[in-house]
């Protein structure tokens, strides 16, 4: 994504005016929240396209990122009275340092090598948090409950401001990563991922760019991290750092199409909706259907459209012309 025309700045436009006056026009706390959820993975499935869409580092341990913003920000709260904003900045700090020092040992790995470090390193992480007493072990931490206020990051009353803030959150990723993309570091990334061997001849140092995309990668999931823990006010291992969280942030980059910046926007508004109202509809009755719905789309995508559904839009309007 370059410059853009007239048509899809106008588009755009459209689209976000829409966004904007959802709340306003839709009643009912769980239309919004399922539109919360979409704005969270989309902002998550936007972040991991850096790494396995740009740079082709194919990570599954985006969930140990979310994690760590979670907990920084709930930590400094309940323990040092740290506004949530500001331990939401540290928190995507802490995320991005932490991705670089496991990014500079894997840093050489490729495909699926990377793709097991990555799912050993959230792995690890989620064990030692399930056994760290001051991070609450296993039985988690329940955030303390301020006044409402957008100063400090709770609502009691409506979901609605949550709502703003999260598609804020997902309007600023995806311009990070656009100019990211448009600019040398994404052209260098790209370069990486065609070939490790042409990228260095051409002077390339890969390790440090994909430390980099690696770093941006893991701030923005962190901010997400934050987020959650700030609207659900309740955190624990099993809900912020297992591997299911990883997993369908690629998918949803992968159905909506790796590579492209709005794909993984493509992706979230396809299965988000598809996970939270299957998960009402059927109940405990239809615990996995969802997942069995992303792999059969999944398989329906890579098989005839493996560009996603954001090259399957491209190449109609392409026709179209």
């Amino acid at each position: 994504m370059g410059k853009f025309t007239p048509r899809q700045i106008a588009l755009y436009v459209v689209v976000l005016v829409a966004l904007i006056a959802f709340p306003l026009v839709v009643k009912g706390t769980f239309p919004t929240h399922v539109m919360i959820m979409f704005f969270m993975f989309a902002m998550m499935g936007v972040a991991w396209n850096l790494l396995g869409g740009y740079a082709a580092m194919f990570s599954f341990g985006q969930a140990a990122f979310f994690g760590i913003g979670a907990y920084t920000s709930t930590i400094l709260l309940m323990n040092y009275h740290v506004n949530p904003w500001i331990g939401l900045v540290v928190g995507g700090i802490l995320a991005a340092l932490t991705g670089a020092a496991i990014g500079i040992p894997c840093s050489n790995l490729r495909g699926h090598y990377f793709a097991i470090a990555s799912i050993a390193f959230a792995e690890i992480v989620r064990i030692c948090f399930n056994n760290w007493k001051f991070v609450g072990a296993a039985e988690g931490l329940s955030l303390p409950l301020l006044p409402e206020s957008l100063g400090n990051f709770m609502f009691h009353s409506t979901k609605v401001p949550y709502y703003y803030i999260m598609l804020a959150f997902l309007v600023l990723s995806i311009f990070i990563c656009w100019y990211i993309t448009v600019n040398r570091g994404g052209f260098y990334l790209r370069a990486i991922k065609e070939s490790h061997e042409l990228a260095k001849g051409m002077g390339i140092s890969f390790v440090r760019y994909r430390l980099y995309a690696i770093m941006v990668s893991a701030f923005l999931t962190a901010m997400a991290g934050t987020f959650y823990a700030q609207y659900i006010l309740y955190l624990d291992p099993e809900s912020v750092l297992i591997l299911p969280i990883s997993v369908q942030v690629v998918l949803v980059a992968m159905l909506g199409g790796a590579g492209t910046i709005m794909g993984p926007v493509i992706g979230a508004v396809i299965l988000i909706p598809l996970s939270e109202y299957t998960r009402v509809w059927l109940g405990t009755k239809g615990t996995g259907v969802d997942m069995m719905l992303y792999g059969v789309l999944i398989m329906l995508i890579s098989a005839y459209q493996p560009k996603g559904v954001w090259g399957l839009l491209t190449a109609i309007g392409k026709r179209a012309k």
